[in-house]
């Protein structure tokens, strides 16, 4: 294909895509490629970003090769290429020897729009040397983030990847990320060796999330309310180690819910097994570690769990990203508690960048514990200015929080209990003890150390434990005490001690009571039913269910063949020939073909029932 035209990019938008405009940025990022300017983009999960260099590798001259760092990501994009008539190919270990010299073959033949391979793969003489007998057309960089030892990803393999311009000056290098802030994004500059690179930064605000955080108590009652929100629906539950991610899918499946585990500790066939189950929706919920990872393009998932707290928002901001590839409204819970904040310290102790890193890991736990507009609070973290006042889509701005009626007084309770109990004691004592010592608990301990004769003993008594830790841990999160990493043991800050002369009152929260649960979950079903206002629930099922045969017949995931933003459209128009059908969402030249008559059918069956 040939630039003829400033009306190329749409003609193949809409031919190979289905699509008739672009989102924010990828027209930008578009013309970059085509300009041949190296550029960085950052966009965010669902934001199109494969789209940005999948479209002109079809317009310009040569083969684009595409740096991605994981087998399962690699195949799903060249199965959905396939799938819309693009020839792509990728090489990597998991294929036979036949399929690798297939590949080759077509790459010299020059038959290939896009090539994928892992940056091992790349820094391989011998991929040099065959990269250099064909024309290529630009590269690009997946995961960008993984370049930079700044990144939540960092990879060994990705800071070899400067060879690229050592090698091919000529070409331009184009890298794309969701999650990069500002030193992440200078870094990929430098150690990719970008010549005045384009930087197009889209927000990473993911507007169809609603998120909520919740202070742990009951972990599994917890989990099992969300998903009881969320019946026949696709999610995934993550855990910080292996033993709890057992454990819950254990007990979930022990109680009905159809879950898999996911987790370094599988054999490499049981992981391989369990995701593919996952992405061919033959089974709705994973409960996995941060293992399950970058590879999920499911579209459709529906909510995501956080068991524990992520070690830094970078990470929160990936794994809460694959719910709601699709712009549907998703949703986003997170039980946390002092426990994940001691044991991800403790990991991050030998770590080279272990200051930066416990920085990353306090302003995640602030994010848990201080009541304010999630969305603000992301969108703020990596540098972006977010201007709406309020976002409707967490729990602080739903007003679903609570506020505590005398927050000062409750802060100066806890507070001087600390400061009692450390100064009477030879070290500082973890929450619990001090939940203890303010309930008023004659435990062993409390006794044994006379801290029931304290002036604080029994100061908060009237509350419950789920109540007093609850306060301690926003305080903790909004830097009046401070925890320390080693034992957790919690002792007051210099604005703690402000708090206590009362010259600053801390804003905090009650426990999320029962009723403030049911009006929760009503208004998250009325969320959902705004998307689904137009659509025949029954047809989209029957067409769900042909997608699966299709996808069964051809061995690759159901959202390849079509994804639920289409399959709604279908549902909602009930388009009865191909030219009502080309204008359904995702509906481009080669799914017409290859799929129009056959969902055409189903609607047409299903309308003459009616």
């Amino acid at each position: 294909m040939t630039t003829s035209g400033k009306d190329i990019k749409f003609e193949i938008l809409r031919q190979y895509w289905g699509y008739t405009s672009f989102y924010k940025l990828q027209e930008e990022t578009i013309d970059s490629i085509l300009a041949d300017r190296d550029s960085v983009t950052m966009l965010p999960t669902g934001g199109g970003k494969s789209l940005c260099f999948q479209l002109p590798a079809l317009i310009k001259n040569g083969t684009a090769v595409v740096i991605s760092p994981l087998i399962s990501l690699m195949k799903d994009q060249v199965d959905s290429l396939l799938n819309i008539g693009v020839k792509a190919a990728c090489l990597n270990s998991s294929m036979s020897f036949a399929d690798q010299q297939l590949g080759v073959e077509e790459l010299r033949q020059g038959k290939l729009r896009l090539l994928y391979i892992s940056p091992e793969r790349l820094l391989e003489g011998s991929t040099l040397r065959l990269l250099k007998l064909i024309k290529l057309s630009f590269f690009v960089i997946d995961e960008a983030h993984c370049i930079s030892h700044w990144g939540h990803d960092f990879r060994a393999a990705y800071r070899g990847l400067k060879i690229i311009k050592e090698e091919f000056s000529c070409i331009a290098v184009h890298a794309f990320t969701a999650t990069a802030t500002e030193a992440v994004q200078k870094d990929i500059v430098i150690q990719l060796n970008l010549k005045n690179a384009d930087i197009h930064v889209g927000s990473v605000d993911r507007p169809n999330l609603t998120y909520r955080v919740f202070a742990r108590n009951n972990l599994l009652k917890q989990i099992i309310e969300v998903l009881d929100k969320h019946l026949d629906e696709p999610g995934i539950i993550y855990c910080l180690r292996k033993k709890d991610v057992d454990n819950i899918s254990e007990k979930l499946n022990a109680l009905g819910y159809k879950t898999l585990p996911y987790h370094a500790g599988l054999t490499d066939k049981m992981r391989h097994d369990y995701q593919e189950a996952f992405l061919q929706e033959k089974v709705d919920i994973m409960v996995a570690t941060i293992a399950f990872g970058m590879g999920i393009d499911r579209s459709n998932i529906r909510f995501v769990i956080h068991a524990a707290m992520p070690k830094s928002i970078e990470h929160y901001q990936q794994e809460t990203g694959r719910a709601g590839r699709d712009g549907l409204s998703s949703f986003c819970y997170l039980f946390y508690g002092g426990y994940e904040f001691r044991v991800l310290s403790s990991f991050l102790s030998d770590s080279p960048n272990e200051k930066e890193m416990l920085c990353k890991l306090q302003k995640m736990y602030n994010f848990c514990a201080e009541p304010k507009c999630r969305h603000k609070v992301l969108v703020e973290y990596f540098g972006q200015k977010y201007e709406k006042e309020l976002c409707d889509a967490c729990d602080y701005c739903l007003e679903e929080l609570e506020l505590v009626e005398n927050p000062l007084i409750v802060s100066q309770k806890i507070l001087s209990c600390v400061f009692r109990v450390n100064r009477a004691g030879d070290f500082g004592f973890g929450a619990g003890h001090i939940t203890d010592v303010l309930l008023g608990k004659t435990s062993d301990r409390v006794r044994n150390l006379h801290h029931d004769k304290l002036s604080t003993f029994a100061l908060m008594k009237e509350e419950s434990i789920a109540y007093v830790r609850y306060m301690i841990e926003q305080l903790l999160g909004q830097g009046f005490l401070v925890r320390d990493a080693e034992f957790g043991s919690v002792f007051i800050t210099p604005k703690g001690n402000d708090v206590l002369r009362g010259n600053c009152v801390p804003v905090l929260v009650k426990p999320l009571l029962a009723k403030k649960k049911k009006e929760a979950a009503k208004k998250a079903v009325k969320k959902l039913a705004a998307d689904w206002s137009n659509v025949d629930k029954e047809l989209f099922e029957l067409l769900r269910k042909k997608r699966m045969e299709i996808a069964l017949e051809k061995n690759v995931p159901p959202y390849i063949i079509f994804g639920d933003k289409s399959l709604k459209d279908m549902a909602s128009l009930k388009p009865i020939n191909t030219t009502a059908f080309s204008d359904v969402f995702g509906v481009g030249s080669r799914k017409l073909h290859d799929y129009g008559d056959i969902f055409i059918g189903v609607i047409r069956s299903y309308l003459d029932k009616l």
